[in-house]
């Protein structure tokens, strides 16, 4: 990714003496922290909610057992893709996140594939095919991995094992994978169609039922506990908030508005939305075994819009409020405050109209991408121009708060589209 520094032109002084009469910079950045842990617990909350349904599932297999886990599942990406705002200024959350959101994967190294559509080999990954769920002892890089046990201290070793990141062992999409099994419909109608029976030990599909039951569990639980380690650092003593809390004002608003830049711009806009359009490839799409890509991109825009605006409604519909970056901004400037907060209100129109294409049945997100429909494409074209437009607005926030600089996560895909294809 390209990065791109955006420099302040104004004494720190001048904006946040401006603004103090409203909140000051430090209230702002305290409300951010709150609103993080009002996030994450959510997040933490409705995870248990999936390994309660998970271990339904493996104790007690079926067609029901196996739809309530798939819900709670698409339940718990709501709030989790909410915080996805929080990467990139807080070093604490960005080197945690590849624990739990890694993508996108070698979903061999877990469990069995269709080979005619993933793939015989990898140059790149000796692991392509290492199926843990099958194999008690794996050999990856020469070396054999004791798997007889699968505990969630193995899924901690597997995980990017060899160096190859694309050896996701743990998190959301290895447990999305273990629910709906490979997507193999390419750009047709059609998500992961993995029976209840691959965990149906006494009526067993494609072997191994027992182990995939137990690798389901050891991610599950070792998902709630990354969960609570990042809940934890950002309660009262934890390292997220006393990254915040060691900051100057200028620094902590810079943190805020690096995790709004780069994820509007680079990892989403980009990395996510741009890449996957240019290629047509329904592989570059998010959560691509349940075909939930669409509501994954949206919950990522609502997040931003959300920490602009100071306010999270969690999952049981309790809200929080907090004093806004909004607010400091009007009190500076109240033209750009509008045009902020209207850029985000219009990226979330585009992102409602590719939400309701797929939630209506028209066509999922990897439909949309496809070669030759040029009315998906548009819809998915309209949400990145919208991330791409309120990005180049959250530059100017830079000056008008006197944050020193902020770097910006750029793509490609975006910045420089040949190189995509070299």
């Amino acid at each position: 990714m390209t990065k791109y520094t955006f420099v302040s032109t104004l004494a720190v002084t001048v904006a946040l003496g401006a603004a103090a009469q409203a909140n000051t910079a430090r209230d702002v950045i305290n409300g951010y922290a709150d609103l993080a842990l009002a996030k994450y617990s959510d997040s933490l909350a409705t995870a248990r909610t999936l390994d309660a349904a998970l271990k339904e599932l493996v104790a007690n297999p079926s067609e029901a057992t196996h739809q309530a886990a798939k819900e709670a599942w698409l339940a718990s990406r709501v709030p989790y893709q909410q915080t996805e705002a929080y990467r990139f200024g807080n070093a604490v959350v960005d080197d945690w996140e590849g624990k739990v959101n890694a993508w996108p994967l070698d979903e061999g190294l877990i469990d069995y594939v269709d080979t005619s559509f993933y793939g015989e080999e990898s140059e790149e990954n000796g692991a392509f095919l290492a199926n843990v769920v099958a194999t008690p002892a794996v050999m990856i890089g020469g070396q054999s991995i004791d798997a007889s046990a699968i505990t969630p201290a193995l899924l901690q070793d597997l995980h990017e094992v060899d160096g190859v990141e694309a050896n996701v062992a743990t998190g959301y999409h290895a447990i999305e994978f273990l629910l709906w099994g490979q997507d193999l419909n390419g750009n047709e109608p059609g998500a992961g169609a993995r029976a209840y029976t691959d965990f149906d030990a006494a009526n067993c599909t494609n072997g191994s039922c027992d182990r995939r039951g137990e690798y389901l569990i050891a991610a599950s639980e070792l998902m709630l506990a990354d969960l609570e380690e990042i809940v934890a650092a950002w309660g009262a003593d934890g390292a997220a908030r006393a990254d915040l809390d060691g900051a100057s004002d200028a620094e902590g608003i810079s943190a805020i508005l690096t995790g709004l830049g780069s994820l509007s711009y680079g990892e989403l806009a980009g990395e996510r939305m741009k890449l996957g359009l240019i290629l047509h490839d329904p592989e570059e799409e998010h959560d691509c075994f349940a075909d939930n890509t669409h509501n994954s991109h949206y919950y990522d825009a609502k997040g931003m819009q959300n920490v602009y605006l100071g306010t999270y409604i969690a999952s049981d519909g309790a809200v929080t409020t907090v004093p806004s970056l909004s607010a400091l901004t009007a009190a500076v400037n109240s033209d750009l405050d509008a045009e902020m907060t209207a850029k985000f209100e219009a990226t979330m129109v585009a992102m409602q109209v590719m939400k309701d294409r797929a939630d209506s049945g028209v066509e999922a997100y990897d439909q949309m991408i496809g070669f030759g429909n040029d009315e998906g494409n548009a819809v998915v074209q309209a949400a990145i121009d919208g991330l791409v437009d309120q990005t180049r607005t959250i530059e100017k926030l830079v000056a008008a708060l006197g944050a020193s600089e902020i770097t910006v996560e750029g793509s490609d895909s975006l910045d420089n589209p040949s190189a995509v294809f070299e």
